[in-house]
């Protein structure tokens, strides 16, 4: 298994390059990061991008996604609850960013607990709303990959559009009964493990 995190400049948003390494296939989770980087990452491990998979549609997170489908023509991923933001530029916060306005479509609309392969890669995707509706987490072994619902030493915020932090706290106790060895790959900062978080993270304790 390959990842590699992508780290964008203006926000410390992550994007990552999850990638299966005997069949050159890979995904990228959040393309937010510049999309030189991304391209650049993608051709130097010699893969082929099959997917785009969002953890959530705010701009930070969504700034790349059109240019990088367009340069790849890889499928656009997303939980179904997820798509009021991505078609509305105000609602995903891109009027703010430098990226400009961003409205798409995913391609592929996915349920919690659904599984997408990539090679032999088996991607799980969790539903975990709070900080978006469709926010959600992807677990793929003994990684996953949280998004803004889950940092190192935090969690995202809940006061944007379609923030709940009563459901924030039950996405919470839904990674809490996750294996404590897994590794978590937040949106933005330092990558972490569960039991880590559940022994030092205030919001999980």
């Amino acid at each position: 298994m390959i990842i590699e995190t992508i780290e964008d400049r203006f926000m410390g948003e992550n994007t990552y390059l999850l990638g299966d390494e005997k069949t050159k296939k890979c995904v990228i989770i959040d393309p937010g990061a510049s999309l030189v980087d991304i391209l650049a990452a993608v051709k130097l491990r010699n893969l082929t991008v099959e997917y785009i998979v969002l953890t959530h549609g705010h701009a930070d997170h969504i700034g790349n996604v059109k240019k990088l489908k367009a340069e790849t023509n890889a499928k656009i991923v997303a939980h179904e609850n997820e798509r009021e933001l991505l078609i509305d530029r105000k609602k995903n916060l891109s009027v703010r960013f430098p990226c400009g306005p961003q409205e798409f479509d995913a391609d592929i609309y996915v349920k919690d607990k659904e599984r997408l392969e990539v090679g032999e890669l088996r991607l799980t995707f969790i539903h975990t709303p709070g900080h978006t509706p469709g926010g959600m987490c992807i677990k793929v072994g003994n990684h996953m990959f949280t998004g803004d619902t889950l940092f190192a030493g935090s969690i995202g915020r809940t006061d944007f559009y379609g923030g709940d932090f009563k459901q924030m706290t039950k996405s919470l106790n839904k990674l809490a009964n996750q294996d404590g060895n897994i590794t978590i790959y937040p949106g933005h900062g330092p990558t972490s493990t569960i039991e880590r978080e559940k022994l030092t993270n205030p919001y999980m304790n």
